[in-house]
């Protein structure tokens, strides 16, 4: 091939790694190859991956082979993606929360999302580490942590910026560029979070948009899978791959006829001049110079680009004391609750 795929992949994206594999410029088994170096040589230092799917080179192998004989399936034929540790897998790979309390356990079947994934064509590089039971089973549980993993980093300083979030793994492996895209979980932040953090887009889909069958539960009425990705196209192609209606949970009834197999029609670069966009000012009082910079300059291209800025904005619970212990009673009392425990076996 005429490029180097190694420097390449740092800045390419879903629809140019597809076009790269149908005209024949790289194969997803170069694609995968690459990747997984990319993963021995600077994971070490950030503790992303717990393991790697040891099929990952057969399966990539495959789709090149389905690419010549019947065509692409689509966007995502042959595109490695992470899914984080707390998806089943029916397959080489362990599902463990992060836990070394299920280290050695593997699922009896996938997961939906994980079953649409492999149905879109994608190859499933591995297990993403992960906050430890999603950060459920304590309240001082360091954001990034597991006692199977170790600490997830954050590659754009490790040691000394927050990762945020228990979808950590996730968001640090797509950040340092050791898969093209990633699936993480939220309850309350654990995908908007580590995005944030690392530069990425994260979507936290509806409720019932995409299926929660076969993924490690916390709350019935706020869990949800969703994408990380380098850019708002790559999340709005992998948002619309894993869409469905799902009889193993009965929320994805809510999207009949409200969702979409292919979300990236609605991406409208003019659609900022639509927008309306307050700055709260309250958050910005701790910033630094460099850091208050950048934000100036992301206001100064909103309104360039046409949005209506209202600066600045005062939200009426931005000055509260914010108590974690207070939040997490009530959680805990109906934890106890029969009703609790119902809707964990439904949503399981």
């Amino acid at each position: 091939m005429s490029i180097n795929l190694h420097e390449w992949i740092i800045e390419a994206d879903l629809t140019q790694l597809q076009t790269a594999m149908e005209s024949g410029s790289i194969t997803s088994e170069e694609l995968v190859q690459a990747y997984l170096d990319r993963i021995h040589k600077y994971d070490p230092s950030i503790n992303s991956i717990l393991e790697i799917n040891p099929d990952a080179l057969y399966i990539a192998r495959a789709l090149d082979q389905e690419r010549i004989d019947t065509g692409s399936r689509g966007s995502l034929h042959g595109i490695p993606v992470l899914l984080k540790d707390n998806i089943d897998t029916q397959d080489n790979m362990h599902t463990s929360a992060g836990s070394v309390a299920l280290a050695g356990s593997f699922a009896a079947a996938d997961a939906y999302i994980a079953s649409k994934l492999r149905s879109a064509g994608a190859v499933l590089l591995g297990k993403a580490n992960m906050t430890e039971w999603s950060n459920f089973m304590s309240s001082r549980m360091p954001a990034g942590y597991s006692s199977r993993g170790g600490f997830v980093l954050n590659p754009y300083g490790a040691g000394e910026l927050f990762i945020s979030g228990s979808s950590s793994g996730s968001a640090a492996a797509v950040a340092a560029n050791l898969c093209a895209a990633a699936i993480g979980t939220e309850t309350a932040g654990s995908i908007v979070g580590p995005a944030c953090q690392t530069s990425l887009v994260g979507i936290k889909p509806t409720v019932g948009l995409i299926s929660r069958a076969g993924i490690i539960p916390i709350s019935s009425s706020q869990d949800t899978p969703g994408p990380i990705a380098r850019t708002v196209t790559d999340a709005a192609i992998i948002l619309g791959a894993c869409t469905g209606i799902d009889e193993k949970d009965s929320a994805t009834l809510t999207s009949e006829h409200h969702s979409f197999s292919d979300y990236t029609p609605f991406l409208d670069a003019s659609f900022l001049r639509r927008a309306r966009i307050g700055v709260p000012r309250y958050y910005y009082r701790h910033l630094d110079e460099e850091r208050l910079a950048i934000m100036e300059a992301a206001i100064a291209t909103l309104i360039h680009e046409g949005a209506t800025i209202v600066d600045p904005v005062t939200l009426h619970v931005e000055q509260n004391s914010w108590n974690t212990f207070i939040y997490l009673r009530p959680i805990e009392e109906k934890w106890q609750s029969r009703e609790m425990r119902c809707d964990y076996d439904e949503f399981d």
